[in-house]
């Protein structure tokens, strides 16, 4: 007898306790969606933090050092790669996470470039690689979250080939992964990897490996912040994309953007003492900032009003 197949509540209930787990500040964000867009929001999210866990032999962010990361990371991008194929082939295949993607890339008719776009971001962690030069990180942060964002206005009802609004979602997933990388430098540097481009560490003299040695943490903080500046750079584009969003999508965005954002301003603040205890915006913070962004979301044709994107940002591949 075939197992039972697996029911749409079931699953979305497991994405829930995903995002619940993997990450406080999108699980209060994805509240404020209706309740289509939170599944949806929740499914994909499920397969995205399933498949960075596989790249980096880790359970929800956490749990792997830098011999169990790469021991696991070529099984788990060919295990990633073998089940997204069959999930966007329309299978049943018995990961909860995948399955999460069968549904939602069926239900929100997601475009299968952007998916495998995100997948060769998995791939790039696999490979144990490192950015160059700038060039190289803003393309490393595309595809590790900028195409989500791609996904995700997709998944709120933007269309595929609106590719003005799917460059300011772009933009607020490059804007997360800046901050990310600007607060887990020390974290990533236990696994062995730097995603600080090489050329910067030169122009600072800091020697490959070293970036985390006490005598280089100011030089280091420079480059921290280097990055916040950019992350706020992009956020701030990207909320020029909400007036394209219904009201309730509009508010999580800017409420995503806000949570975040604050991520980003404490790791510059703390300068060299940014990586000596993790950042986090915590609970009133968030609260807070649901309640503003409601605001903002209600004045959002008049706070962010239509004009060109800025031609310095880095441009998404086409």
């Amino acid at each position: 007898m075939s197992a039972a197949l697996p029911s749409r509540a079931a699953l979305v209930a497991t994405a829930q306790e995903s995002i619940a787990r993997g990450s406080g500040s999108f699980a209060a964000a994805s509240r404020l969606f209706d309740r289509r867009t939170r599944e949806w929001a929740w499914l994909l999210y499920a397969w995205c933090r399933a498949c960075d866990d596989l790249a980096d032999g880790q359970d929800h962010g956490h749990g792997a050092g830098e011999a169990e990361a790469d021991a696991d990371a070529e099984a788990g991008l060919a295990r990633i790669r073998l089940l997204t194929e069959a999930a966007l082939a329309g299978q049943w295949v018995g990961d909860p996470a995948f399955d999460a993607l069968r549904i939602v890339a069926e239900e929100a008719k997601l475009p299968h470039r952007y998916i495998w776009d995100v997948v060769e971001g998995f791939a790039l962690d696999a490979a144990d690689w490192g950015p160059r030069q700038e060039e190289d990180l803003y393309r490393y942060c595309y595809h590790v979250a900028g195409a989500v964002g791609c996904l995700m206005a997709v998944v709120m009802g933007v269309s595929p080939d609106d590719n003005a609004t799917l460059d300011r979602a772009c933009d607020l997933g490059i804007a997360f992964q800046l901050a990310n990388i600007a607060r887990d430098i020390e974290a990533d540097d236990r696994m062995g990897r730097c995603y600080l481009p090489q050329d910067w560490l030169t122009e600072m003299d800091i020697p490959p490996g070293q970036h985390m040695k006490p005598p280089f943490r100011q030089r280091l903080a420079v480059l921290a912040g280097r990055l916040t500046s950019a992350a706020a750079d992009y956020a701030e584009s990207a909320r020029a994309g909400t007036p394209a969003l219904g009201f309730r999508s509009a508010w999580a965005v800017l409420a995503a953007a806000g949570i975040y954002g604050d991520i980003a301003v404490k790791v510059a603040e703390r300068g060299e003492h940014a990586w000596d205890h993790r950042v986090a915006t915590p609970g009133f913070a968030k609260l807070g900032w649901i309640g503003r962004s409601w605001w903002q979301a209600l004045r959002r044709k008049t706070l962010y009003p239509a004009m060109p994107r800025d031609a310095d940002l880095w441009e998404r591949p086409r």
